[in-house]
């Protein structure tokens, strides 16, 4: 947010005449004092909260204002309109007008005194009003020249905006930035509409994840979450109390008792369970995908033979068996193959009894799949196969109603190239609503995921990004985005979020709550 706080400090460089709005130019008018009776008339006290008066070229949704009080750039103010009463308006850019030239700037440098004139101006966009049915409208004319832009109530914030607190299915992310109230994302909205949470490095969004998390664990909802670098385990612990904590009603607590950690490598992570697979289930060309021979066609029809010759005598089989068929056979040719299933059996994902699917998801449950220490590739063999199966048995609901959380998500479905999740990460993001698994995006390169993915959430909780190209995606992929929320994504404060969407009509700067458990997610330190 732009620091205001020049404005209020009064040097001998600066005039009197600052405060007054005729200091530049003369922007009253006639209407003036009727209009802050009017505002008077509505139950508002002038006096305590104008904020600036309106002045020049005036159209039915934006406008500029003088600024006379204290009144900084996405705050919300509120305007008295002739026929429709108060109407809600945000700042949408602030600009500080002086009669400073270069020349007098130069005398300056030299230690000469100069009489600097100044006056702070805003561009106004505003937001609507409700009319007598409930629905959100625009003035049909425009305001007037002189009248006094106010700052907004929270009840006119509440009801503009639509902002619904305490509801049944809401999960409370923060508070609307600068006033108290509670901003709740709709879980329903979530699920069917999907979600994108977007940050720079360091930005936040691991830490909102787990926020939004909290929130999902509170309500029963059941989640999975692909943690390819172990980081959301740490909810098993309590967080420790923070300074503003108490005006989020926020206490330490822990989820222990609602999570459940899988990983396919559990030497580095001692505390998840297995997750294997069944080699016997796997269809020959998955298998040859997995290794890094490319158009194997060769290959493929050898591995098609010695997995028939296993199946012929036996139910289950291991890659170690199908070694030994493939070695036996008098083609040379495989030694190649030989070597690339000797490195998956390194990795040691396959197993006579795989891991079932009502093992790895149960209802009310949060399951974390921990693939921290599983090479990037089998990491995408990983996710398309839970993630396949998550939708195959969502659409015979096998499975209750989900959330799938993808951490990462541009190293599963990259805008270029293709992994063996990609495919499967288009159609949950296009068909998954129809059948209640909704996806949760969560990535540091906007630019870098799946177009088709990305423009699917509906539900988008931005925090600070820079990369011109990322925010060029996020900008394109959320509606309703005003040109300075745009420009502000990258100066937004960390602790601070643009949220839209999932039952919020508008965009709106959120201060995201304090976490409830402890955060995984904080850089290492080399010196303390």
């Amino acid at each position: 947010m732009q620091d205001n706080s020049d404005y209020e400090k009064d040097t001998d460089t600066v005039s009197e005449g600052q405060n007054d709005v005729n200091t530049f130019d003369d922007h009253t008018d006639d209407h003036t004092h009727d209009n802050l009776n009017e505002a008077n008339h509505d139950g508002h006290a002038p006096g305590s909260n104008v904020v600036g008066i309106i002045y020049g070229d005036v159209g039915t949704t934006t406008f500029k204002c003088s600024v006379t009080g204290h009144l900084e750039k996405a705050e919300y103010i509120m305007v008295p309109h002739e026929a429709c009463g108060m109407v809600l308006g945000q700042v949408d850019s602030m600009e500080r007008k002086t009669n400073l030239s270069l020349d007098k700037a130069k005398l300056m440098a030299e230690g000469q005194h100069v009489n600097i004139e100044e006056r702070v101006s805003a561009m106004i966009t505003m937001l609507g009003y409700r009319d007598d049915r409930g629905l959100l409208q625009v003035p049909g004319t425009p305001f007037k020249a002189g009248s006094p832009v106010l700052a907004a109530d929270d009840e006119l914030i509440r009801d503009v905006i639509g902002i619904k607190e305490d509801a049944r299915t809401g999960a409370f992310i923060g508070m609307l930035n600068g006033h108290d109230i509670r901003i709740e994302l709709d879980i329903n909205s979530m699920v069917q509409k999907h979600v994108s949470v977007l940050a720079k490095t360091g930005g936040g969004k691991s830490y909102m994840t787990g926020v939004i998390l909290e929130e999902l664990m509170k309500h029963d909802v059941t989640v999975l979450i692909v943690d390819p670098h172990g980081e959301y385990n740490s909810m098993v612990d309590s967080g420790v109390v923070v300074e503003g904590a108490e005006k989020f009603g926020i206490t330490p607590r822990s989820y222990k008792d609602k999570i459940m950690e899988f990983s396919p490598d559990t030497k580095i992570n001692p505390n998840a369970k297995p997750l294997k697979f069944t080699l016997s289930n796997m269809e020959p060309k998955d298998l040859l995908d997995l290794t890094n021979i490319k158009n194997g066609r060769k290959e493929l029809t050898s591995l098609k033979k010695a997995i028939e010759a296993l199946k012929a005598t036996k139910s289950t089989f291991s890659l170690r068996e199908l070694m030994t068929v493939l070695e036996a056979e008098e083609d040379g040719g495989v030694g190649t193959l030989i070597q690339e299933l000797e490195y998956l059996n390194s990795i040691d994902i396959f197993a006579e009894r795989g891991t079932k699917m009502n093992e790895l998801i149960v209802k009310g449950m949060t399951t974390i799949l921990n693939l921290r220490g599983t090479p990037p590739d089998i990491q995408a063999l990983i996710v398309a196969r839970i993630a396949t199966a998550l939708f195959e048995l969502r659409k015979v609901n096998s499975i209750p109603p989900m959330l799938m959380v993808v951490e990462e998500a541009h190293n599963y479905c990259p805008q270029q190239g293709v992994m063996d999740s990609s495919k499967i990460m288009r159609t949950i993001a296009s068909e998954g609503r129809k059948f209640g698994l909704g996806m949760v995006i969560i990535t540091q390169r906007a630019a870098k995921v799946d177009k088709n993915v990305l423009s699917q959430c509906n539900t988008q909780v931005i925090l600070k990004v820079t990369n011109p190209n990322d925010i060029k995606a996020i900008v394109s992929s959320v509606e309703g985005l005003s040109a300075g929320m745009a420009d502000e994504i990258q100066r937004i404060p960390i602790g601070i979020a643009i949220v839209s969407g999932g039952g919020v009509s508008n965009p709106l700067f959120v201060q995201i709550r304090p976490r409830e458990t402890r955060h995984g997610g904080e850089s290492v330190k080399i010196i303390e």
